[in-house]
């Protein structure tokens, strides 16, 4: 275990350029991340490549040990990585945030090393024997976001690893030193040259995309990106598994009790402080309950402490960047105009440092207004009225997105029912969010395709081949 200081200067550059990442809480300087080449990117994967062929050949279970070991390191410095996590991305240390995600980081690679991944006998009836077989791809690219850094890019190369391929990271620019810290750690327990991160622009991921020697590309980010990303993986008729961008919605039936879902729904909407791909971004409430849940979610809301995340009493940070912060702002100054009205938040105080929107309630709002038909991705949650069911499913379904969506209700029988209505990868029922490493996870439409998770994230890490005979 290092301290603090010595893995932020274990990942700081000697040489090349660099990109200064500031604290998006106070402005300060957090450290400097490399800014990788072209050149980088294919000795990266040379690296890749060279690598590969040996680590498939140890097989699943000497595989799963070093992944154990990994994880064992990671939470060796786990204090460290959250404390980095939470200056660069700006989540506070505590609640289900920058330790949460470094805790997740490690229960994610157990569940990938202790998945049970057997060959599948397809047919054996005497005459006639298949059996299905999933095998290395080779070399996988994983391009990450800046939300949840650390924990999706576990989700990307742990599956990744344990199937026996190699990776090459390439994190957001806005996040790269929780990407590169987390992949020190876990180099030192894998064979050189097995993962690299690669710190470069925009150039480096659309090289790594279109790459002929890379066979799969894993992506968790924007619908725009991840078309791009189709196109430029075609001419290699590449692997993809795509996370994209999701506009959740939730639907309160008319018998749930207000002040018994009213945390649920908060941490549903603003867990990361809203900057999630499956949290709660519209959410559709009964009438005969809506100013009941309306005024509990908005107590529940007003008492969630926001500020700076080394703060151990926060629980509440800010936007990540001010691209973010502008968007969530313009959406809820144009909801505002347009005559829906504000229970919460929606004044950030611009004189202060960091990029804080405090937590915004916007009720009485309109189906079409833009707060509710674009994906925020913030502290700002419209809440839509809605008379029956089928008004609520209709506007649910609306939309070209379906990462993920929710049903709330005191009869779970019938919160199933109406789940089987919504077009959305996973509908949860009296929750909204709640991943698990051993339950596949994936977006309908274009919130993007393929799954992840469990056993069927370990075959989309594999090449499926029947041996017939």
């Amino acid at each position: 275990m290092e301290t603090y200081d010595a893995l932020l200067a274990s990942i700081t550059p000697d040489t090349g350029d660099t990109r200064t990442i500031l604290d998006p809480a106070t402005g300060a300087v957090v450290g400097e991340a490399p800014v990788h080449t072209l050149a980088d990117l294919e000795r990266a994967v040379a690296a890749a490549g060279a690598a590969q062929p040996a680590w498939a050949a140890l097989g699943h279970d000497a595989r799963s040990a070093a992944l154990l070991r990994a994880a064992d390191a990671v939470e060796r410095s786990a204090e460290e990585l959250a404390h980095l996590l939470s200056r660069e991305q700006g989540k506070p240390l505590n609640g289900p945030n920058a330790r949460f995600e470094v805790g997740a980081c490690a229960a994610w690679l157990r569940t990938a090393a202790g998945t049970a991944m057997e060959p599948e006998t397809v047919v054996d009836d005497g005459e006639t024997r298949a059996e299905l077989h999933y095998r290395p791809i080779g070399v996988v690219g994983a391009i990450g976001p800046w939300n949840w850094p650390m924990m999706i890019t576990i989700w990307q190369i742990a599956p990744a690893l344990r199937m026996g391929n190699a990776v090459v990271v390439k994190p957001s620019e806005y996040t790269p030193l929780s990407v590169l810290a987390l992949a020190k750690v876990l180099n030192e327990e894998l064979p050189e040259g097995l993962l690299t991160v690669v710190s470069g622009g925009r150039d480096v991921g659309a090289r790594l995309a279109e790459h002929p020697a890379i066979g799969k590309v894993m992506f968790t980010g924007s619908t725009a990106t991840g078309k791009a990303i189709i196109r430029s993986s075609a001419d290699t008729v590449k692997r993809l598994t795509l996370e994209l961008g999701g506009n959740d919605a939730g639907i309160v039936l008319p018998d749930a009790d207000p002040k018994a879902i009213a945390e649920g729904l908060f941490w549903g909407a603003f867990i990361n402080t809203g900057q999630t791909c499956a949290a709660l971004k519209r959410l559709y409430v009964h009438s005969d309950i809506y100013d009941a849940v309306c005024e509990e979610l908005t107590a529940v809301a007003a008492a969630m402490p926001m500020g700076n995340g080394l703060d151990e009493g926060n629980v509440l940070g800010p936007l990540q960047n001010k691209q973010q912060f502008d968007i969530v702002a313009r959406l809820v100054d144009a909801a505002r105009d347009s005559g829906a009205k504000l229970l919460l938040g929606g004044d950030p105080d611009t004189d202060q440092p960091g990029y804080f929107y405090p937590a915004t309630l916007v009720a009485d709002i309109d189906n079409n207004n833009a707060l509710v038909a674009e994906e925020q991705f913030g502290p700002a949650l419209p809440i839509i009225r809605y008379s029956t069911v089928d008004e609520a499913v209709t506007m649910a379904n609306a939309l070209d997105v379906g990462l993920g969506a929710s049903v709330w209700s005191a009869d779970p029988a019938e919160a199933r029912k109406v789940a089987a209505r919504l077009e959305a990868g996973t509908v949860w029922i009296n929750k909204h969010g709640a991943v698990d490493p051993r339950v596949p996870f994936g977006g309908a439409k274009q919130s993007g395709y393929g799954l992840e998770f469990g056993v069927e994230g370990l075959k989309a890490l594999g090449v499926p081949q029947v041996i017939n005979g």
